[in-house]
């Protein structure tokens, strides 16, 4: 097998005082690599550079004769997965149009536009639609599919595209992120399916997320390589076993409350849902259905990608209007019978990755915080010495004091999911929602923010709604769980357990 990428005494910066060093790395022609590495080990620049986004001095790439990194490498990551979300909003139609609607693009054109020769292998499009079981999607909007049904959609758009030669590089960033488990299983096994034809790099900060199909391993820490081989051998090696051994330290003590307490009778739900019934165009999301939160719960909602959780998280945090003229209760009243939106918004703290993709460059880590206080992304108003002084506490609580001054894009991503939740609840709120907030955190950031959310339930006033795609991965403190499960043409049916 021959070279296809080699590295070597590559240094590529990131951020003010932070640099990645790659002595010596190569890929030859069939193998299949993960990049295994934590929130912030440099894993995503390191890929960069592989393809030739980033051009270092000093730093020395080669490729295999012929090979063209612009055209023979291809990426499949959550990023470009928003990026086609944003764009096809920003050519949303639909107000424009007779009846209301505008699919944008569909999921078949998706597929069959990356196609780089002119020849059209319908065959092997067939065999990939079925694979990652793509018919009833094919016409379709992409910006209609939940982020597991775009993922297959987006790795059948790859594999279409590159399924001809060893000679072209595949590089998947977390494939199995953010989806439900019946969409990994049908991601593994396609991937494994038609490996034989390329080269891979998966991009993994999980064990238990490596492909079935991956031959090496290479271990990013600290921003450096600390082993790379054959996965039988690195799994074995003192290194790879001392990266996932890491256990992150839970906080003994939260801040004291600073807001005013919501207070109702005992037996007044702080939710009520009757009979609610929410439709988009001819999809049903939920029908006839009723739920009430009452003091003391702390709530899981799980489901797969698709079954209508964000729905009902709407129709809560006040930005769904469907909620008004039905029977939503909140705080002992009726949605949409004289409260303001920032009202609502103030007994509300939130962490999601919505929140997180909106924050951009050029807000520090103080800011963001803050910024809790007034329910905005970034912070436009004046903050008084209180506010600050509360999110520092909050900051130094989750071991972050120390990034206050730092800009919030400069940090690790797990690191920001933490500032995060320290923005949600520098204000005490009545209801933390957490929507999916383990999303692209590896596993010492997953255990760090359980363990912090059970300290909220157990400390504060602050009650939770914790939603989740993935079976059983809650924090301890849940008692009630609401399990959505998909209907074959209509909505999802519900089930409320008490744990």
């Amino acid at each position: 097998m021959e070279s296809l990428v080699s590295i070597k005494n590559a240094t590529c910066r990131l951020g003010r005082s932070k640099n990645l060093k790659i002595t010596n790395f190569e890929i030859r022609e069939g193998e299949h690599w993960c990049i295994f590495g934590a929130n912030g080990s440099g894993k995503s620049v390191f890929a960069d550079l592989l393809a030739s986004k980033r051009v270092e001095s000093g730093s020395y790439v080669e490729y295999l004769q012929g090979f063209d990194p612009a055209k023979d490498i291809h990426f499949v990551s959550f990023e470009e997965q928003q990026e086609l979300w944003r764009s096809d909003n920003r050519l949303d139609m639909s107000e424009y149009s007779d009846d209301g609607q505008d699919k944008g693009t569909l999921v078949i054109d998706l597929v069959k536009n990356s196609r780089i020769s002119a020849y059209q292998d319908s065959s092997l499009l067939d065999k990939l639609v079925h694979s990652l079981s793509l018919e009833s999607y094919l016409r379709k909007g992409i910006r209609f599919l939940s982020s597991g049904q775009i993922r297959r959609a987006l790795i059948a758009r790859a594999l279409y595209a590159f399924n001809s030669s060893a000679a072209q590089l595949l590089i998947f960033d977390d494939p199995l992120e953010s989806i439900d488990i019946e969409s990994q299983v049908i991601i593994k096994n396609t991937i494994s399916e038609f490996l034989a034809n390329f080269t891979s790099i998966q991009l993994c900060r999980r064990p238990e997320d490596f492909l079935p199909s991956l031959t090496h391993v290479a271990v990013l820490d600290n921003l450096r390589l600390t082993e790379q081989g054959e996965i039988h051998l690195v799994k074995t090696s003192a290194a790879y076993k001392n990266f996932i051994g890491k256990r992150p330290s839970i906080p003994l003590n939260l801040p004291d409350a600073v807001s005013e307490k919501v207070l109702l009778p005992s037996e007044e739900p702080i939710i009520r849902l009757n009979n609610v019934d929410v439709s988009y165009g001819k999809l049903q999301v939920l029908k006839n259905f009723s739920w009430q939160m009452m003091p003391g719960d702390d709530v899981v909602i799980e489901g797969p990608n698709g079954c209508g959780k964000s729905t009902l998280l709407n129709l809560i945090d006040g930005d769904n209007h469907k909620a008004y003229g039905q029977d939503v209760f909140l705080f002992g009243q009726k949605k949409g019978s004289g409260e303001t939106i920032w009202e609502l918004k103030s007994k509300f703290g939130k962490v999601s990755n919505e929140l997180h993709n909106k924050y951009l460059r050029g807000w520090r880590v103080l800011d963001v915080v803050v910024s809790g206080f007034f329910d905005s992304v970034g912070l436009y108003d004046e903050s008084g010495t209180t506010e600050s002084a509360v999110a520092k506490k909050w900051l130094e609580t989750f071991g972050l004091g120390s990034l206050v001054s730092s800009y919030y894009d400069e940090i690790s991503f797990g690191q920001q999911r933490m500032v995060l939740l320290a923005r949600a609840m520098v204000k005490s709120p009545k209801i933390l929602i957490l929507d999916e907030p383990c999303v692209g955190l590896d596993n010492y950031h997953r255990v760090l923010i359980l363990g912090v959310i059970d300290l909220i339930s157990r400390q504060t006033e602050t009650q939770i709604i914790y939603v989740s795609h993935t079976k059983n991965e809650m924090p301890r403190c849940i008692n009630i769980r609401l399990i959505f499960t998909p209907s074959s043409g209509g909505p999802s049916s519900v089930r409320i357990e008490r744990l």
